[in-house]
């Protein structure tokens, strides 16, 4: 027994002999320290199991190594291309720096919940970075989305318009939209990309395609994340500056950031105020945020997220279309329509997280997260406008705008547990488990408000596996619903590299997938009752059967990427409000309508240099009405085009994104799309318009820079819904200070 026990010790002194420690350090191409990366080391063949971590807020990843062989470490950066290293088993330290990639090379995190390469994960992902937000400076996600491959952004106004996105053919309420891992919809799909603020975004991610297998309801065409900075430097690093601009436009902006031992911090600010362009057309936002967090140990962190916003906008509601003023009554004087003055909105929400993540034993990675989000809007028409009348026989006016007070109180919360197992290099299991109440009083509070209230549980699960040179992707998603039941959605997708290609052709990629996905009833169309709704407890989601396909075409080098998609969606169990009593008016919410769409998405992406990134993409959408048997307008006849979603669309953007300065220059084009004023001026279409946007920075010096940026730049005056007017050239100027942080 002693001999025995003697040999045990040796063995145990032997092993810790042979083993060392290996730091590996991720940076960007600023040399800056890129926190929260995955890092993937594997020893012998490329099919070994791998073990994982995530770099600190220093931007390094610790590995316990033996002294023999080599090893293989691939870093997954989200918002970097992908990068691969051989080391010798000697090493004790190691440096790698990322590259900016086109979108088609970039790690993103949507497509599959893990760091995978765009052109592996079996969607049409979208990126913006952080240096890339930094140079365009666009105050609200609509302002970013707009130039992104097949995003058609549509603003009621100027800024803090209701903003709609219409993607693919689906309805403004086919897009789930995520902060920092929670979802900022209302329930039911309703979004207004005008008003979340992207300062202190450190990436964004739009992915095309329905994606309800891992994100639920909502995910119907699209899926955006926005992710907020962290603080990366140990001196703490005080940002702040602001600027001015034409329409009396004031923004002004703080954040104290640093990363000391294990913890890691981001604290900001943002305050933005401008008068806009004409009568009642002031916006003013407030944002305040921290996010915050700690290393409890090597493989597991904690992370706290806050962001509270507040805003207030006027509404003058549609008064010019197409440059066409319809005349009213005043008074017995006929005239020109105005904006109404008096109409106008504020939104306040608060968004709270906080996030265990785990990362053993190895090749697993477990996120345990529990979530809150305020929803607060209040819309107010004192009175209405009496001068807003329309002809709607000759002769006779009508008084279109009447007092109203839209109220809307909702809260979402719950718990998420999203795992990850990395089996071998070539196979990565994804699943997740995800409960959520969803609570809230809609309406107007003159006519009775509906209050609402649901529990969602859902299951999912996906499977990731690299055969050669296949992909195969495969997964679902099980809900239980306290109102509409149980339903379930799966999706399959596959990519092949049919070529590998050369240094011109540099390699040929084929891609297909097929989904179903669904949206959840708003709370007024599942609760809605008497005197002036019937409840329908039979009432369904509205569902999605998508499928699409196409090519990746790389050249010289994988320096260009040509990416084509023909894409084929049918909406179906759409919900529709079906009078049931001519008399009294009162109907019910029923799944009834029925609609198609299908196009095709060409993008050419290219990394011109290192530091220069160029994206210009072409979306042709056609889309039909299929069934409705209760049309409100002529427009919504079965046969007719959808509303809003134009078929000819086009976006081009250029980024230079240097050390000591940076430039940027966007541009979008939107075709002619049917469109309805909904009163009797026979307005049935917008016109197509031209935008475009460009600014840019530079160092002064190294903590102190100058910026400007200007946005419809050729003064185009349009229409992005009809009869409200969008914002005319408007300009931006100011300066941002750096103190502590880093040189």
């Amino acid at each position: 027994m002693r001999i025995a026990g003697l040999l045990a010790v040796v063995l145990v002194v032997i092993s810790a002999a042979s083993a060392a420690e290996l730091k590996i350090k991720v940076v960007d191409p600023q040399s800056a320290a890129v926190a929260h990366a995955q890092v993937m080391l594997f020893s012998g063949s490329n099919n070994s199991e791998a073990s994982i971590q995530m770099t600190n807020p220093e931007g390094v990843a610790t590995f316990q190594v033996k002294d023999s062989g080599t090893y293989r470490i691939k870093v997954l950066a989200p918002g970097f291309a992908a990068a691969t290293v051989t080391v010798p088993a000697r090493e004790r330290e190691v440096t790698i720096p990322l590259a900016l990639a086109p979108d088609s090379e970039t790690v993103v995190v949507s497509a599959t919940r893990t760091p995978t390469a765009a052109e592996s994960s079996g969607s049409d992902v979208a990126t913006l970075t952080g240096q890339q937000l930094t140079t365009m400076q666009p105050f609200a996600a609509a302002d970013a989305v707009r130039f992104l491959p097949g995003v058609v952004v549509n603003t009621a106004g100027q800024r803090g318009g209701l903003s709609s996105m219409f993607v693919r053919g689906g309805d403004s309420t086919y897009n789930k939209v995520i902060v920092d891992g929670v979802t900022v919809n209302e329930p039911g799909g309703t979004f207004d990309a005008g008003t979340l603020p992207l300062a202190q975004a450190d990436r964004l991610e739009f992915v095309r395609g329905a994606q309800s297998t891992l994100y639920g309801s909502d995910a119907m065409t699209s899926v955006m994340q926005v992710w907020t900075r962290t603080g990366s430097t140990a001196t703490p690093e005080l940002r702040f500056g602001g600027d001015g601009g034409n329409f009396s436009t004031a923004h002004g902006f703080a954040a104290l950031s640093g990363a000391h031992g294990r913890f890691d911090y981001n604290a900001f600010g943002d305050q933005f105020n401008t008068n806009g362009s004409g009568i009642n057309n002031h916006f003013t936002d407030t944002l305040e945020g921290v996010n915050a967090g700690v290393a409890l140990n090597k493989t597991t962190s904690l992370r706290v997220r806050l962001r509270h916003n507040n805003s207030h906008v006027g509404i003058p509601g549609e008064w010019s279309f197409n440059g066409y003023d319809p005349l009213v009554n005043v008074n017995g004087a006929v005239q020109p329509l105005q904006p109404d003055p008096t109409d106008s909105s504020h939104l306040n929400t608060i968004l709270g997280s906080v996030q265990l993540a785990i990362a053993q034993p190895s090749g697993w990675q477990h996120r345990l997260m529990g979530f809150d989000y305020s929803y607060r809007y209040d819309e107010l028409n004192p009175t209405g406008d009496p001068n807003r009348t329309y002809q709607y026989v000759p002769g006779a006016w009508a008084s279109f705008d009447v007092g109203s007070h839209e109220v809307d109180h909702i809260n979402r919360g719950g718990f998420e547990y999203d795992g990850s197992y990395s089996e071998r290099s070539w196979a990565e299991s994804t699943f997740g488990y995800r409960v959520e109440n969803e609570n809230g009083f809609v309406g107007d509070v003159n006519f009775g408000q509906t209050h609402g209230q649901r529990m969602n549980n859902d299951l999912y699960a996906q499977q990731q596996l690299t055969l050669g040179r296949l992909t195969a992707i495969a997964g679902g998603r099980f809900v239980n619903d306290s109102a509409f039941g149980n339903t379930g959605v799966p999706r399959v997708a596959l990519t092949y590299q049919a070529i590998r290609g050369n240094e011109k052709l540099s390699g040929t990629r084929l891609r297909f997938s097929y989904a179903t996905g669904f949206k959840e009833p708003r709370l007024e169309e599942s609760f809605a009752g008497p005197p002036y709704s019937l409840v329908n407890t039979g009432l369904r989601p509205e569902r999605v059967r998508a499928f699409e396909a196409g090519f990746q075409q790389n050249f010289f080098s994988n320096r260009y990427v040509l990416n084509a998609t023909y894409f084929n969606n049918l909406f179906h169990d759409q919900i529709n409000y079906v009078t049931v009593n001519p008399t009294t008016f009162v109907g019910e919410y029923v799944n009834v309508n029925q609609a198609f769409a299908q196009g095709a998405e060409v993008v050419l992406q290219g990394k011109l240099e290192s530091r220069i990134l160029m994206n210009a993409a072409y979306t042709y959408t056609s889309t039909q009405i299929l069934s409705n048997p209760a049309p409100i307008n002529a427009l919504y006849e079965p046969g007719e085009p959808l509303l809003r979603r134009p078929k000819h669309s086009a976006t081009f953007m250029l980024n230079y994104l240097g050390t000591r300065w940076g430039s940027d220059l966007s541009t979008s084009f939107v075709g002619p799309r049917p469109d309805s004023d909904f009163l009797n001026f026979n307005i049935d279409h917008a016109a197509g318009y031209v935008l475009a946007n460009f600014g840019g920075w530079y160092a002064i010096r190294p903590r102190i820079t100058a910026y400007a940026n200007v946005e419809n730049a050729l003064d185009r005056r349009y229409n992005e819904v009809v009869g409200y007017p969008a914002l005319p050239v408007d300009f931006r100027a100011g300066l941002r200070f750096q103190v502590g942080g880093r040189d």
